[in-house]
């Protein structure tokens, strides 16, 4: 449906107005009508199209009905196709009449400049922008969706800079006006019309603090990149020049979903009319584009490796040699991080996960930062953090708990569960029963990964672990069938199965840890005959049993998908 403006008309002077292009004015015919006026006539120069509406029908003119009853609920329609070439070069003549006919009683007379005034970005996900008939004040997801994405602009792209772009209302390379997002606003028409006319680009209080936008006018130089939304700013004047008529917005994102904020921004231009002097301007027009921010998606360990991470620390030169051998074979970049950065924090799994975002026109990673902070939690920003490599953290405000490390955060493979669809894996997280002083990972961190959408978590029941990660018990390895993947769970029966097996094959005094020193070598037939152990093993296959069914649920898996 078009957007429909009411115009005032008046017969004592004629009207001036603007119809912008795709739009319809509703003529108050009855409001200007002299007292003694029962019919009137409408009639209109060829580039303004007319239907009347009367008893709820819609006539267009010219029809065989001249004159139409001043009725209750009268009105008149008008809209334009084409651009004037001149401010006020077309025409409506409302001719009032009285009950003898005759000659009118009255006459408004309306003068009309149709302009185009639109507000587009990247709505068809396309990579470009492009004019549309698509709804672009509204956002839906899937790849038959539609609707405009923003990238959170958190990569470092200056090495000089400290901190992610994001932090900064500066453009300080043209590598950072790529992670942006191009928004267009077109004006064509007379540009004399603008000069009783202000363009208004405008953003809602509440999305501010959430995007930057930038201009740069007619100029390419870097330099002339201003910031003129966001924050603060809540407003930017636009004037048209007479030998523009597209002006070119750059809009960076500065906030993931979260808590309070879904992820949609919305931004608006409109038009404002100036009447008499001292009087204040009204709003006859306004175009809207909504963008959601891109969220953050973790990756499953199923996907192929781009890039392996190991830490150096005292006496890991084997096991950092060994890492390097296996990405050497596949192929992949090694990344040591050293002593003097790591200071002797070798798990790097638990400090960083690794995700990205993705746009039309850009995809980057980004590294999640945990709250955990102990030796490694410098290492994300001071050499991670880089030329399109982006960075986000959140803070565990009530206190960290070892379910805040990482290896307690896993994504898996895509599935699909009683028909709904998750193509991009969900997040796994281990957490508690709900009791006084069990452990949970941290709500500032849950909250942000449920805020995301596309990767819906699932609780599972890590707390009995020393350390309690999920990790700890569960793995995803790639299949060649079914689902693409075999979900490997830990089993303590199992291990038990295989233990007898051995014993009843001559192995029961064969010791564990052989070859390590300072580790009691325990032999199968003494592990067999422990009963304690026995019965904490119970205990642990008990839990593993209970995650097993979650996982199968909301996982979509069968037995013939999970290997003990």
């Amino acid at each position: 449906m078009a957007q429909q403006r009411r115009v005032q008309l008046s017969t004592q002077r004629p009207t001036s107005t603007v119809c912008v292009l795709g739009t319809e004015l509703s003529l108050d015919v009855c409001g200007s009508a002299p007292k003694d006026a029962v019919t009137f006539h409408v009639q209109g120069t060829p580039g303004v199209k007319l239907y009347v509406v009367h008893d709820t029908q819609s006539v267009k003119l010219p029809s065989s009905v001249s004159r139409w009853p001043l009725a209750a609920g009268a009105e008149v329609l008008l809209a334009m196709d084409a651009l004037s070439k001149d401010v006020g070069d077309e025409k409506v003549r409302i001719s009032y009449f009285g009950e003898a006919g005759g000659v009118p009683v009255g006459r408004a007379m309306l003068y009309l400049t149709c302009v185009e005034v639109s507000l587009d970005a990247d709505t068809t996900r396309g990579g470009t922008v492009s004019r549309t008939l698509l709804d672009k004040a509204t956002w839906t997801w899937g790849p038959d969706g539609h609707g405009a994405i923003l990238l959170v602009n958190c990569d470092r792209d200056d090495p000089a800079a400290t901190t992610p772009d994001n932090s900064d209302t500066a453009i300080r390379s043209y590598a950072d006006l790529k992670d942006m997002s191009q928004m267009v606003l077109r004006t064509r028409g007379p540009r004399t019309i603008f000069t009783g006319h202000r363009l208004v680009l405008h953003v809602d209080y509440s999305d501010a603090d959430k995007v930057g936008v930038f201009y740069g006018g007619n100029s390419v130089a870097l330099e002339e990149y201003k910031h003129v939304l966001g924050g603060s700013k809540l407003t930017y004047t636009i004037k048209p020049s007479r030998h523009q008529e597209e002006s070119i917005f750059y809009v960076e994102g500065l906030a993931f979903p979260d808590v309070g904020f879904s992820g949609l921004v919305a931004f608006h231009v409109t038009l404002l009319e100036s009447p008499e002097k001292g009087l204040l301007e009204t709003p006859i027009f306004t175009d809207t584009v909504v963008f959601r921010m891109a969220p953050w998606i973790m990756t499953p360990n199923t996907s192929a490796p781009l890039e392996v991470f190991v830490c150096s620390v005292d006496n890991n030169e084997d096991f950092v040699a060994a890492v390097g051998a296996v990405a050497e074979k596949a192929k992949c970049p090694l990344t040591v991080c050293p002593l003097l950065e790591n200071r002797q924090d070798r798990w790097i799994q638990d400090e960083v996960e690794f995700g990205y975002v993705q746009a039309p026109h850009k995809t980057f990673p980004v590294v999640f930062d945990s709250p955990r902070d102990r030796g490694l939690k410098d290492f994300p920003v001071k050499s991670i953090l880089g030329p399109d490599f982006g960075y986000v953290a959140r803070q565990a405000l009530e206190g960290t708990s070892s379910l805040d490390s990482f290896g307690n955060l896993e994504v898996s493979p895509p599935v699909t569960v009683q028909g709904k669809e998750y193509p991009l894996g969900r997040i796994l997280i281990g957490s508690s029963f709900p009791r006084f002083g069990g452990r949970r990972m941290a709500k500032a961190v849950k909250d942000f990964l449920t805020a995301q959408k596309v990767q819906a978590p699932v609780e599972l029941f890590s707390d009995w672990l020393a350390v309690g990660h999920v990790d700890e018990f569960l793995s995803f390895v790639p299949a060649p069938d079914r689902k693409g993947f075999r979900l490997l769970l830990a089993s303590p029966s199992a291990c038990y199965q295989l233990l007898k097996e051995k014993q009843e094959e001559g192995f029961g005094e064969a010791a564990m840890f052989h070859g390590l020193e300072g580790v009691p070598r325990t032999t199968i037939t003494e592990i067999l005959a422990d009963e304690g152990l026995r019965k904490f093993n119970s205990y642990v296959q008990s839990c593993i049993n209970w995650n097993r069914d979650i996982l199968k649920r909301s996982l979509g898996l069968s037995e013939q998908d999970i290997i003990d």
